[in-house]
């Protein structure tokens, strides 16, 4: 397995995630990709962002699709979730992204399909004064539906499916994989917030999303804090960890931990979690999972910068000694 990070299209950051032994990247932003101009990422310009990231001696591992989970007033194709007319548009635009990946040599794409942006309440205070990301679904503050209409399981799956029913082919066609991230927070059954559900935010979800294709290229970006907070008991993570890892459907970690659990979490340093952050470590190599780890969601620390290097080390740390101790047998 192999120490990565998210990084920005930072000449000083990627030199710093070089400097503390990260190896692969996920590239989530870009200059001139081409979207301001046809709607959808140009070959000619991956492969400059490619050789960016390959002269600070890293690995563009992965690149982040404009299908973010910041909400859907902030997504570049909109309609896809939206379910609108103008879908098919948009699912052309995505393809045409995919293609040009292909052509660059970008073998992995991360996404999400949501409506809703990454739901939190506030924050908690931590050892020595450090500030965690805080939910608790009880603390949700009511608003307004996010669309006229609701946005039942149902609907959106038949948004998810029409998506991937059309796209995956193209994404294997190009030798390109795609991984989708959870639904941040997931919702106790048969809740919703601004009247859409959460369908990628419990682990039967998660099954169904892999449930509408057998290729190979459909898959996860498998956020472990994310789907640690869809779990009762950190038994139900581990198990996640074995079903989808030995489908080999997970194609990217996002190795953080969280205190708590299903509707009320804190996002905290990897050592004081509920989860066994060593114990989950070894399930990914039982499985057979080769790929790349990444720290994610920094608690924020006395005197740190707003990108968190200072909390991010740790994590670095944390996760270069796990891989050296596996390495090491």
């Amino acid at each position: 397995m192999y120490l990565g990070d998210q990084v920005p299209y930072d000449d000083d950051y990627l030199d710093y995630a070089r400097q503390l032994g990260v190896t692969h990247i996920d590239l989530f932003s870009a200059p001139n990709l081409g979207i301001e101009r046809g709607g959808y990422w140009d070959a000619e310009a991956l492969l400059r962002a490619r050789e960016f990231v390959e002269k600070h001696n890293l690995i563009l591992a992965a690149m982040h699709l404009p299908l973010t989970s910041a909400g859907i007033d902030k997504q570049v194709w909109p309609n896809i979730m939206l379910g609108t007319h103008e879908r098919d548009r948009d699912i052309d635009k995505v393809a045409r992204t995919i293609e040009a990946a292909g052509k660059a040599g970008i073998p992995l794409l991360l996404y999400n399909l949501a409506l809703l942006p990454v739901l939190r309440t506030g924050t908690a205070s931590g050892r020595g004064g450090t500030v965690y990301s805080h939910f608790d679904y009880h603390e949700l503050a009511p608003a307004d539906p996010l669309v006229p209409e609701d946005c039942t399981a149902e609907v959106l799956w038949e948004r998810i499916a029409y998506f991937v029913e059309r796209i995956i082919p193209i994404a294997e066609s190009c030798g390109v994989k795609l991984g989708c991230h959870q639904h941040d927070p997931g919702l106790m059954p048969g809740m919703t917030y601004r009247g859409v559900a959460r369908v990628l935010g419990s682990i039967e979800g998660m099954r169904r999303f892999i449930g509408l294709s057998s290729s190979p290229y459909h898959g996860l970006n498998f956020c472990q804090g994310t789907v640690a907070e869809m779990c009762t008991n950190p038994e139900q993570l581990y198990a996640a960890i074995r079903e989808f890892g030995s489908q080999k459907r997970i194609f990217w970690v996002h190795f953080r931990n969280i205190r708590g659990g299903l509707g009320s979490f804190d996002e905290v340093f990897p050592d004081e979690g509920t989860i066994d952050m060593q114990h989950a470590f070894d399930i990914y190599r039982e499985v057979g999972y080769d790929g790349v780890l990444v720290p994610d969601h920094m608690p924020h620390i006395q005197g740190d910068t707003p990108q968190c290097h200072r909390a991010r080390a740790y994590c670095f740390g944390y996760l270069r000694a796990l891989i050296e101790r596996d390495a090491r047998g």
